[in-house]
């Protein structure tokens, strides 16, 4: 096996060290090692080259992007040589990892945005995201009044903080996003029943409605939460439909309250949350 010095530098290795495959293999992360030892064997087989970006961890321990081009030279119809080219494309994957990120991820909270939740909502419609058990939307209460009585940075602090403690208090989540405003949604996993989604909801609420800091002043909060289990195959937008119906509901009935919906048309379970 030879390198140029280029690949030498980008494996964080000494300039013309003797090197032995088995050990260089091992420096590509797993999935990428199986990956490249499976299309290795296929070109040398089949005769055909390959492309892939791989991801290593390098002799000083920091993780790199690489972009291995491999081709094969045959004799009679048998491999004798391998070669190629490896490109550093570490700041290409950062840059890309960024602009996904933003596609992605509500800017103001970190979570996840409307268009991955419709994502979600298109994969259970499709049967295939067996993992989401429950639905849950919440809402900020009174979100407007703390925009014109303490200003829009005031909302927007509030709006990270109860994005922040939706991403533990809820336990096993799929998903947390928030998809507008001062609504957002999240999907649980695991097995699920009423009793264990009410308690769960119950729990959390006394952690999303703690008081805000923000300039040294503190503001009272609570929320409104609507929740439904999902059944059999139920898809995304059916559910969202009845957890937010229930979210309507907690709200009519005065806010800082959960309802549950059970599929029924007065199915709505109505419950005291601390708060305001």
């Amino acid at each position: 096996m030879r390198w140029t010095d280029g690949v030498y530098d980008l494996f964080g290795l000494p300039r013309g060290l003797a090197l032995q495959r088995e050990a260089t293999a091992q420096m590509y992360h797993d999935a990428c090692r199986q990956r490249m030892e499976q299309l290795r064997a296929d070109t040398i087989h089949q005769g055909s080259g390959f492309v892939l970006d791989a991801r290593i961890r390098d002799a000083q321990g920091r993780d790199r992007w690489m972009r291995l081009t491999a081709g094969v030279m045959r004799v009679d119809g048998r491999a004798v040589r391998l070669f190629g080219s490896k490109q550093d494309i570490t700041q290409e994957r950062i840059i890309w990892e960024r602009l996904r990120q933003r596609a992605d991820c509500d800017a103001l909270t970190g979570l996840a945005n409307r268009a991955v939740f419709d994502t979600l909502c298109h994969e259970l419609a499709q049967g295939r995201r067996p993992d989401v058990s429950a639905l849950v939307v919440v809402d900020l209460d009174y979100f407007k009044r703390i925009n014109d009585e303490l200003g829009h940075a005031a909302g927007d602090e509030c709006l990270r903080r109860l994005g922040e403690r939706l991403r533990w208090a809820l336990g096993d989540t799929v998903l947390v996003a928030r998809i507008g405003g001062d609504e957002f949604v999240a999907m649980l996993g695991g097995p699920m029943g009423r009793a264990r989604l009410w308690r769960r909801l119950s729990a959390a609420l006394p952690v999303l409605c703690q008081p805000v800091l923000h300039d040294g002043q503190r503001i009272d909060i609570s929320v409104s939460i609507g929740a439904t289990l999902r059944r059999g195959a139920a898809g995304g937008q059916q559910i969202f439909v009845e957890a937010d119906a229930a979210l309507y509901r907690a709200k009519a009935a005065g806010r800082n309250q959960i309802c549950l919906h059970d599929g029924t048309t007065d199915g709505l379970r109505l419950g005291c949350a601390v708060g305001v």
